[in-house]
């Protein structure tokens, strides 16, 4: 097992006695940790009130909120609650959540039997990537707690894609369905369709109840020692560096984005990327005084998100890298709605466009109107999350827009540094390649027939002159079907499949 370098800038607390192990087992925990005390149920909604613990898994949602309201429904259903721990972590740019199963896993396991114990649950449940750390490590450490359990405790292991991740996908997951969001809203405090097996279910990410374990340890007061006012405690970070795997740094809340960067020697670039793929871009010159919350980075056009910070050098095109990020994105949705299903493809090829050859005005205005149209019409947050990462990043590359929609281009290679499953700056595995298909013509056959673009609209149109225009992106897997029948079909045998580049 890769064991996740961590850097520490102020006290140690989620990463406390990682300077001396690769992985803490129960009594190294102990020791660096110290005993967890115990809460009934009002105590520990207090502690959650004061220190305002919210989801670090990107919505920042509440805590205090959505415990809650779970509890609210066990009490009026009176059928025990479930607890889900959230560490799926599907986002290519972080790697905390990864780092806590794998070198600290009873830190995790501390907050969700905490909760547990306070909330009545009938049982935990740990959500991991299959072929990540905590399909091995959270077992382990559930074995090395035997007999000392609150409730049964259990890991399951659930396909990396990024759409995994969403709260809803997640319990699908649970629950033995396919780990997509499901068609339509529901929150999983209610129970029902939405939770696991019908039961009230309390879900947060990893790091989340991480901070709940180090919270009650300290209480109140001390937790909010380091921090701002306003959000109180440490923050992970996941900081990705040219060419060599991910670093995870733990900062207090508000510490400056500058003096984090510099620690880790990494310059603001061309532009930042805060809080993974659904995040947003800030400008260099913003970075050296932004504040790591919340509010501090909302206030230069940045969100906290997942928690994810990358620098996009100099030396790559910022267009086409932001280009072959959004066809990534497109092409991890279920197209289960019609932004994912068009809006988002639809988006990546007019970047790519624009990024390969220009596209001129058109391409643009495609870009931002296409994807502005998806923003809150999606049945999960995907779609808004690209939206978040496209808009802001058209906002803070306008000169290299200017010099692409001119026709000029940039000049520079996109040398593929934003990081994507399996390149050195990810996390996670490559996926399989054989399974991502392409379309292509063979212009010396084909005759302009029209067929193709009848048979998958989606994924051919027809130029000015009758011949078929296919975008850059892979084929969906919901659109698999269409784009082989119009290969099949083709009069002219002229479209097949290929490969996509990555």
């Amino acid at each position: 097992m890769t064991v996740t370098e961590v850097l520490r800038l102020g006290p140690a607390r989620l990463t406390a006695g990682l300077e001396q192990h690769a992985r803490l087992d129960l009594t190294d925990h102990r020791t660096a940790h110290g005993p967890l005390p115990s809460f009934d149920r009002a105590a520990l909604l207090d502690l959650v009130d004061r220190i305002d613990l919210r989801g670090r898994g990107g919505a920042a949602f509440p805590f205090a909120r959505k415990a809650r309201a779970t509890l609210a429904t066990a009490d009026r259903t009176r059928a025990p609650l479930v607890i889900v721990v959230n560490a799926t972590e599907g986002e290519p740019a972080s790697a905390k959540d990864r780092m806590l199963l794998a070198r600290a896993p009873h830190l995790i396991l501390d907050g969700a039997c905490l909760a547990a114990a306070a909330f009545g649950a009938e049982e935990v449940i740990v959500g991991v990537g299959a072929g990540g750390p905590g399909e091995t490590s959270v077992p382990r450490a559930v074995a090395e707690r035997s007999g000392t359990l609150p409730c049964p405790v259990r890991t399951l292991c659930l396909p990396e894609r990024f759409v995994s991740g969403e709260s809803g996908a997640l319990i699908r997951g649970v629950s033995g369905q396919p780990a997509v969001p499901p068609a339509r809203k529901a929150r999983a405090s209610d129970g029902g369709p939405a939770g696991v097996r019908g039961r009230p279910t309390l879900l947060s990410n990893a790091e989340t109840f991480a901070q709940l374990a180090v919270a009650a340890r300290l209480g109140p007061d001390a937790f909010a020692v380091v921090g701002t006012p306003a959000e109180p405690g440490t923050v992970l970070l996941t900081v990705t560096l040219p060419a060599l795997p991910p670093l995870v740094v733990e900062v207090p809340a508000g510490a400056r984005l500058g003096v984090v960067l510099d620690a880790c020697g990494v310059e603001p670039g061309q532009g930042l990327l805060v809080g993974g793929y659904h995040g947003a871009w800030i400008r260099p010159q913003d970075a050296a005084h932004a504040a790591l919350s919340r509010a501090g980075l909302a206030a230069v056009g940045g969100t906290l998100g997942a928690g994810a910070v990358v620098s996009l050098p100099t030396d790559t095109c910022p267009i086409g890298e932001v280009a072959r990020v959004t066809a990534w994105l497109a092409a991890e949705s279920t197209g289960q709605c019609g932004p994912c299903r068009l809006g988002l493809p639809n988006t990546a090829d007019a970047l790519a466009q624009l990024a390969l050859r220009g596209g001129g005005p058109s391409a643009l205005d495609e870009a931002r109107r296409t994807v502005s149209a998806v923003r809150g019409r999606g049945a999960c947050a995907h779609p808004d999350g690209t939206a978040r990462f496209v808009l802001s990043a058209l906002a803070v590359f306008a000169d290299d827009l200017a010099a692409h929609e001119s026709g000029r281009g940039c000049g520079r290679p996109v040398r593929g540094l934003l990081p994507l499953p399996g390149d050195t700056g990810s996390a996670l595995p490559a996926p399989d390649a054989s399974a991502e298909l392409s379309l292509e013509v063979d212009w010396a056959r084909c005759e302009g027939h029209g067929l193709c673009a009848a048979l998958a609209p989606e994924l051919i149109a027809l130029g000015p002159h009758g011949y078929p225009v296919i975008g850059t992106t892979p084929v969906a897997p919901w659109l698999e079907h269409g784009a082989r029948r119009a290969v099949s079909q083709c009069p002219a045998l002229a479209l097949r499949f290929g490969k996509p580049a990555r």
